[in-house]
């Protein structure tokens, strides 16, 4: 086992009965020396490639791209730097419902060919008459974009004859608006019911045949609809509710983590009782709300119209199907939560007298409480700097020109040359460079790898007070030192920084071949042969099972190889080496001690995730969010986003209750080990403790296996 902990960490009982004082003269021996720097430099060069991708996701991006279309010119929707200025024009209009119809139903011509323009809203039909769109006021057309706007972009009666002329043709400049159109995430998708009035009207003036097929609205849908225009709008919803992310995936977290373990200092005895009826009380309100948003309950579905609609138009979206897929998958979450809840009701006695460990360490080394604070920020800062690059990589592309075949029906009147241009029909397009994908991928694994690294050397200090504590034999001697968190915190970044650097990155690989794995599941689950479905089902469902259980036990095996890198300052692999071999040494004595009371933290993380959830999805069900400029797709995204940040919140400070029981058990069994099964360590508070919680359990405990 590499040699009694004792002698390294503490005073170590001589034969005679004498205390040894270990090399260096003090509770924790200083003549460490660092471990693993490859890693740390791998670590390193790692952040200093995201700094470099990071630069070119600023450089090449613009999320206004994952929101807003671009005209036919070229132009994005939204922005003030566009020819002309569209600073408010920010909803895409297509001019000419023949073009639109003609994309839907031939495979030459990409909507995105069609003629577009931006404007501030969908026009509607006129009542009693008929409304055009004219095309961005430029060339001979001498009104400005403000007198444009303010006359609903008409101004037909202005036109030349030869203009009215190209206009009844549909080549513009000015066009009919026959169909009334909504807004569905700031596009306007045609209803395909004309109106009799503009179409009479229309005929009247010898306009050209308009075509009315379903076909006009159900192109403009798909487009709107597609995969990737639903990703692209997921991931602005984050961008849009960062103050609800700064609240609720910060701010709330903060707080009820250190309301949680300031309760577990005063009240261990009923946080555990606690934490379960509060964890099933929030899974339930968060599936209600799912099911509310999702249409199933109440009269507040999510709709996927921006402003007012006729109430008898419905437009639906894979945002509401996305929505219904959660909330059933939620619902059996609740059902096997609420049900592992009443498995463990008679096992949550063990939870307090496990817990009571944790309180003891927290009321002798109160700058614990405090101390998660400092990766705290280190995190919160990281986040914000790693969610701006990463809307900026998302929407990294080059604006291009499409290349597509010319055809009558693409002619339109130029207003700067005062003539019909039917050679130059092409629209534009967002493309993204061939390495975006890659560049994505690597910034979600160093997102990654840098929040497990922080997490590792949170609890990596953790571990080095708790340790300090119990070798000293649960008393503040002058030994240790005034502040053993600082202590701690010193040994880590002089020594350690490189074996948790290999640490978190071993957890990445677990991680992203699970992602992976069920990347590749979502796209064979719609194979045709039903046999070769069936046994990809079966290998799917294994392989789930199979990565799941290592990830736990890589995360286990991490969280003891810390607690030992903070006690003896050995390498990661030595540290788990002995770590493993103490935990396969006492498996069942730790198991029966320790399982359950990983269990309530676990629902204790979930409690403040959830609530941090729940209360999102308040925020996210205001006017503001559900208009105007700031309306989200979906609250899917800024829920999930928000759960994942109160989760590591908590988990931060979590830790300090979990890497103190799993240091104290630790700890307890090596000196019981060192000193032939009586533990010459151990506080009286800890044995007290103990024996309260389970006197059987301590008795195995401490006569070794």
């Amino acid at each position: 086992m590499g040699g009694p902990l004792g002698a390294i960490i503490g005073r170590f009982p001589t034969v005679d009965g004498g205390d040894q004082q270990a090399d260096g003269g003090g509770i924790i021996r200083h003549n460490r020396k660092c471990r693993d720097l490859v890693f740390l430099f791998i670590f390193i060069s790692f952040w200093v490639a995201m700094i470099v991708n990071s630069s070119f996701g600023f450089n090449q991006g613009n999320p206004l791209r994952l929101n807003y279309g671009l005209d036919y010119k070229g132009n994005l929707c939204g922005d003030r730097h566009g020819n002309p200025d569209l600073r408010e024009l920010e909803v895409k209009y297509f001019m000419n419902p023949n073009q639109v119809y003609q994309t839907g139903s031939s495979k030459s011509m990409s909507l995105s060919d069609s003629k577009s323009i931006c404007l501030m809203e969908c026009p509607l039909p006129a009542e009693d008459g008929l409304n055009f769109v004219c095309d961005y006021p430029e060339g001979d057309m001498k009104i400005s974009m403000d007198e444009w706007i303010d006359r609903d972009y008409d101004y037909f009666e202005y036109l030349t004859l030869e203009m009215k002329n190209s206009s009844l043709l549909l080549q513009g400049p000015c066009y009919p608006v026959i169909f009334p159109s909504v807004n569905v995430f700031w596009t306007c998708q045609y209803i395909a019911r004309p109106s009799n009035t503009s179409l009479k009207h229309w005929q009247q003036l010898g306009g050209i045949s308009i075509e009315q097929d379903m076909l006009i609205d159900k192109t403009i849908h798909k487009s709107i609809n597609s995969r990737s225009a639903v990703l692209k709008r997921y991931i602005a919803d984050v961008g849009k509710s960062w103050p609800v992310l700064i609240v609720c995936g910060g701010i709330l977290p903060l707080f009820l983590s250190v309301a949680w373990l300031l309760m577990i200092r005063y009240f261990v005895a009923g946080m555990p009782w606690i934490t379960v009826v509060l964890f099933n009380g929030l899974i339930i309100s968060v599936t209600m709300f799912y099911y509310i948003k999702a249409g199933w309950i109440g009269n507040d579905p999510l709709t996927v119209v921006i402003g007012e609609s006729d109430p008898y138009v419905q437009i639906g979206g894979r945002e509401i199907s996305h929505l219904r897929a959660t909330a059933v998958l939620m619902t059996v979450i609740m059902i096997i939560a609420v049900l592992s809840s009443i498995a463990i009701i008679r096992r949550i006695l063990i939870a307090t007298s496990v817990l009571k460990v944790a309180a003891k360490v927290i009321g002798e080394v109160q700058a614990l409480i405090i101390f998660p604070l400092l990766p705290y920020l280190s995190l919160a800062i990281f986040f914000m700097f790693w969610l701006s690059a990463a809307l900026h990589l998302f929407s990294s592309a080059q604006i291009t020109k499409n290349n597509c075949t010319s055809n009558s029906n693409c002619c339109y009147f130029e207003l700067r040359t005062n003539k019909v241009n039917c050679d130059d029909c092409c629209g534009y397009s967002v493309s993204y460079t061939k390495h975006i994908g890659i560049s994505i991928l690597f910034h979600l694994i160093g997102g990654y790898w840098a929040t497990q690294f922080v997490i590792g050397c949170s609890a990596t200090v953790i571990a080095g007070s708790v340790a300090s504590y119990y070798w000293a034999r649960g008393e503040i001697s002058p030994e240790i030192p005034f502040l053993p968190v600082f202590s701690s915190l010193t040994r880590l970044t002089r020594y350690s920084l490189g074996s948790v650097a290999l640490g978190s990155l071993i957890l990445s690989p677990v991680e992203w071949v699970r992602f992976i794995l069920e990347s590749l599941r979502r796209r064979l689950k719609h194979a045709d042969d039903s046999s070769t479905n069936c046994m990809g089902r079966t290998v799917g469902s294994s392989s789930r099972c199979c990565l799941g259980c290592i990830d736990w036990t890589v995360k286990s095996v991490n969280r003891n190889a810390y607690i030992m890198i903070a006690i003896t300052g050995k390498s990661f692999c030595k540290a788990s080496e002995i770590a493993t071999g103490l935990i396969m040494n006492n498996i069942l004595r730790i198991g029966k001690v320790n399982v359950i009371g990983d269990v309530i933290l676990f629902l204790g993380k979930l409690c403040v995730s959830l609530f941090c959830a729940l209360f999102a999805f308040l925020m996210l069900d205001t006017y503001k969010y559900k208009s105007a400029h700031n309306k989200i797709s979906s609250p899917l995204f800024p829920v999930l986003v928000s759960w994942a940040l109160g989760y590591i919140t908590a988990t931060l400070f979590f830790a300090v209750v979990e890497m103190s029981i799993d240091t104290i058990i630790l700890s307890f069994c090596q000196d019981a080990e060192e000193h032939q099964g009586n533990a010459q360590y151990a506080p009286p508070l800890l044995m007290e403790t103990l024996d309260s919680g389970n006197q059987g359990e301590l008795q195995r405990l401490t006569q070794g296996p």
